[in-house]
């Protein structure tokens, strides 16, 4: 992507106003010494890939949490740091843009600036670099957008790849590397770190999670940056809009396409803000191993019963990754793709395939057809965003419900009882160009932006390499938000694939997307309300962009039913362990050493079972 690379821009009287916000940090990021505590050692969350993950990560596998607290916190171990020498810090945005990229790299340099001036930021790649100043931020802070630096697709993962990032930052002699971006700039930035420790260079690599499709997200993440903006400014304002035209026209049923890549967090957040009349989740039809032929029944029964109540109008919400969660097709998908890899071309692909495959390909519209033999992803998934899974979900549709017409729907007024409008809302990056909110429930984008900024700089003073910023406690105001850092190794997982019978491939370490979780909360309240949805009209706008009044502070909901405080729990266990040692220490009764025996066997069996391997359900797909 161009960018600006630093050229003074002219600006609206909106812009001048948002560039005059001064978001505020939470007061364990404030004053000049850097308070760091570090936890315990850390593992991987998948228990079977903790070897695999420990073995190709030797230098930063296993290392602690860290804690940066406010100067009256009370921690004797904790580590103080008041000597800041002069450093240099490369930063890059990596992936798709997301709303508030320019505020991270604003708190960041504000960090640099407070604890030695004459620190300095760099962009980087292919050593293409720009020195921040105050002059050079002016005109884009709070400014959507990622103009300024440029982003870059690469992945960071050949040989000749990552020897030019280490030549890079060698050359630029820089002391951090800031890699913004999702699972898979985050999974780069982890291989980096470990490269660099390897290679004794001392450039220390830091991610920040920011990612509009809201999959990097685990017991040390609870929100990434930019997801916010796009579920509520971007997309339920316009599914909102859509919404109130089917309501007033009451003869259109419109199917929107969402985008979130294999994650439905996009679609479900969207529903609960907007309340259509029916989403389907990947997750759910993944789970549930539905058909194509289970979810146009499911919508036409979802039609049929609407209409037998005079409504002949609605609004689905279709994943971007729907397609790749029916069994049938995604085998379809996996044939094709190995032909491909093969060498054989478009034209034979059909003639080629198993008997089943060949059947379903060309049961399937002409247009369909055609978006399956796209070549796929380096990671061998379809390209989601060219396949119309609404254009295909609403020609099934069609069909079928004119054949109800005919034998079981003699009530309805007319041939069809909708007539199918498409309306695609794949924004994909557009939602980059709004501007970061100020506050989503206590969640400020401006904020948090501005404070992952100044955590990037407290990792760096802390030495820390391989290390992923966070913020937890969203829920919550600014000042009590819990700011730390976790090794980016911990979040890693090993996933298993399947490819036909006997066949088995165990992939690399990687931050994964994280799906949504059907146990969850923010699932459970969809679940509850979703026949009040489908058949009630209960349609909600939550409203254009706003920086001030009620609508600013609207929740983010699947935030705030979530209960996701993963580092606070943490902390409260190792506040027990430390009472435990304190009240069981030698001198005191048998009663007292009998019971802690008794309690921490119990425990300690429980926990060894659930931790185990077998039970963490990672079988083969």
């Amino acid at each position: 992507m161009d960018s600006d690379y630093g050229i003074p821009r002219e600006l609206s009287d909106l812009q001048k106003l948002r560039s005059t916000y001064q978001p505020h940090v939470p007061p364990c990021l404030q004053g000049t010494t850097v308070r760091v505590e570090f936890g315990d050692a850390t593992t991987a969350a998948d228990s079977s890939g903790a070897h695999t993950i420990s073995r190709i990560f030797l230098h930063t596998y296993g290392q602690p949490l860290a804690h940066f607290l406010r100067a009256t916190a009370k921690v004797p171990d904790a580590q103080i740091i008041t000597s800041h020498p002069t450093i240099r810090v490369g930063l890059v945005f990596c992936g798709r843009q997301s709303p508030g990229g320019h505020n991270v790299i604003w708190g960041l340099h504000d960090a640099l600036k407070i604890h030695n001036p004459n620190s300095g930021s760099d962009g980087l790649f292919a050593q293409k670099t720009l020195e921040i100043t105050d002059d050079i931020l002016a005109t884009y802070k709070n400014q959507g957008g990622y103009d300024l630096l440029g982003r870059t697709k690469d992945q960071i993962r050949t040989t000749e790849q990552v020897n030019a990032a280490l030549a890079a930052c060698r050359a630029l002699k820089l002391d951090g590397l800031v890699i913004i971006g999702g699972v898979t700039s985050n999974t780069d930035a982890a291989h980096l770190a470990e490269v660099f420790a390897e290679a004794k260079c001392s450039t220390k690599v830091v991610g920040v999670p920011v990612t509009s499709n809201g999959d990097l997200k685990n017991q040390f993440v609870e929100s990434n940056v930019g997801f916010d903006t796009i579920c509520k400014v971007v997309n339920s304002q316009l599914i909102s809009n859509v919404c109130t035209d089917a309501f007033s026209a009451e003869k259109y049923y419109y199917f929107i396409r969402l985008m979130g890549r294999k994650a439905s967090h996009v679609a479900l957040e969207c529903t609960l803000q907007s309340h259509p009349n029916m989403v389907i989740l990947g997750e759910e039809v993944a789970a549930s191993k539905l058909t194509l032929f289970d979810l146009t029944k499911r919508i036409c029964d979802a039609v049929q019963s609407r209409a037998e109540q005079d409504k002949y109008h609605g609004v689905i919400l279709l994943p971007e990754g729907l397609i790749e969660s029916i069994p049938e097709v995604y085998a379809l998908l996996q044939e094709i793709h190995g032909l491909l890899r093969q060498g054989v071309s478009v034209d034979n692909i059909s003639s080629q395939l198993s008997p089943w495959a060949s059947a379903l390909f060309e049961f399937l519209p002409p247009f369909i057809r055609k978006q399956l033999l796209l070549f796929p992803e380096s990671d061998d998934s379809a390209q989601l965003s060219q396949i119309e899974t609404e254009k295909l979900l609403a020609h099934l549709v069609e069909e079928e419900m004119n054949k109800r017409t005919v034998k079981y729907c003699q009530f309805l007024p007319r041939p069809l009882p909708a007539i199918v409008i498409l309306l695609e809302l794949e924004l994909l990056n557009l939602n980059s160009l709004y501007f970061p909110v100020n506050h989503f429930w206590f969640l400020k984008l401006c904020f948090l932006c501005q404070v992952l900024g100044h955590i990037c700089y407290h990792i760096l003073a802390a030495g820390l390499n391989g290390y992923l910023a966070t913020v937890t406690n969203l829920k919550h105001p600014v000042n009590k938000w819990r700011c730390g850092a976790a090794p980016i190794t911990a979040m890693m997982t090993v996933k298993r694939y399947g490819r036909g019978p006997g066949a088995s491939f165990i992939g690399k370490p990687a931050l994964h997307p994280a799906t949504v979780d059907l146990t969850g909360k923010a699932y459970e309240l969809l679940r509850k309300n979703a026949t009040k949805f489908l058949m009630e009209d209960v349609y909600r706008n939550p409203g254009p962009l706003q920086f001030d009044g009620p609508g600013a502070d609207s929740k983010v909901v699947t935030l705030c039913v979530e209960d996701q405080d993963y580092m606070g729990r943490i902390k409260e266990l190792k506040e027990y362990l430390d009472k435990v040692r304190t009240i069981v220490k030698p001198g005191c009764s048998q009663d007292v050493l009998k019971a802690a025996l008794s309690a921490m066997a119990a425990v300690t069996e429980i926990l060894s079972v659930m931790s185990s391997p077998a039970s963490n359900g990672n079988t083969p797909f």
